[in-house]
């Protein structure tokens, strides 16, 4: 299934794609059931997450019941629907992973001119909740701070059972779906701090998410995915992530060493190459841009670059 979080009303709200690309709200088409799971009525998808197969299979006995024609009111077109991030203020900060493409790798040594090389362990860093954006919303770019600001596409895993320690034979059993990532990134405020990657990609909006949560059964196999980036309709990234360093049971092991994971909480797996700041010149992100991250099975992401005026 294709989960979303839509806003309606003001307010968030979970739904999940028919068949026909509309969307259905889910507590709005349960509203007046009694024996759905108390995270079907909540309607959001972070109680979905938490909650498990059993919210799964209420929701996939709505969506039957839409494809025979009922829950017309709580039935949105696409062309209607206003996407939100699938969870639109994250219970944590993003887990994300750096150097996780050898051709990505190879790109930053040329750039930088310098030797990086592939870690023996995977490398972390996280981008704050205030970072997630969804969908067509603008991402913000702050003249005053950055003049180099870049773009990287990456899978993004949503972890749905709770774990510490969790062994390579049983990631996948903690995984509850899948959606995309845009890691935007301030290279020069990088730099700036040291080349640590916090500051340089925990700016307001520099995390585009969504524009929907794939769930596990929906994806044939999340290690053979095409991956893909263009700026203006012109391509940049183009891989697949079968090519990643530490694939996603070794990143939840390593991840969940001593760290427990807990449902909603979200892992973007890393970039293939094709990042702006290595290209020859590099070519950086402006004011009206348009950034469109694709990956097979899930989507495509798409967000456009304003200038933010003013400070508060």
């Amino acid at each position: 299934m294709h989960l979303a979080t839509l806003f309606v009303n003001g307010h968030p709200a979970a739904a999940v794609q028919l068949s026909d690309g509309s969307f259905l709200e889910i507590a709005k088409a349960a509203s007046d059931r009694g024996e759905f799971t108390t995270a079907i009525h909540t309607g959001t998808l972070q109680a979905v997450i938490e909650t498990g197969d059993d919210a799964l299979n209420g929701i996939r006995t709505l969506v039957a019941e839409a494809e025979d024609g009922r829950h017309t009111t709580a039935t949105h077109t696409a062309s209607n629907a206003i996407l939100l991030a699938p969870i639109p203020v994250p219970r944590k900060n993003v887990f994300c992973v750096g150097r996780n493409y050898a051709e990505h790798i190879a790109e930053g040594e040329r750039a930088q001119n310098k030797k990086i090389g592939v870690t023996e362990h995977p490398v972390y860093f996280t981008k704050p909740c205030t970072a997630v954006i969804g969908p067509l919303a603008s991402i913000p770019v702050f003249q005053s701070l950055s003049e180099s600001i870049d773009y990287e596409v990456e899978l993004t895993v949503v972890i749905g059972k709770a774990g510490r320690n969790i062994t390579r034979e049983r990631a996948f059993e903690h995984v509850f779906g899948y959606t995309i990532m845009n890691d935007i990134t301030a290279r020069d405020v990088q730099r700036r701090h040291g080349g640590q990657y916090f500051k340089g990609k925990a700016l307001d909006g520099s995390c585009p998410l969504g524009p929907c949560i794939v769930t596990a059964d929906a994806i044939s196999d999340p290690q053979n995915l095409a991956i893909g980036l263009s700026v203006n309709g012109e391509q940049r990234q183009s891989g697949n992530t079968a090519s990643m360093i530490f694939d996603i049971p070794n990143l939840i092991q390593s991840l969940s060493e001593g760290l427990t994971l807990e449902p909603g909480d979200l892992i973007a797996t890393g970039t293939p190459s094709g990042v702006g700041y290595a290209m020859d010149p590099p070519h950086f992100l402006k004011h009206g841009d348009t950034v469109i991250c694709e990956i097979a099975e899930i989507g495509r992401l798409e967000n456009t670059l304003h200038n933010e005026i003013g400070t508060s």
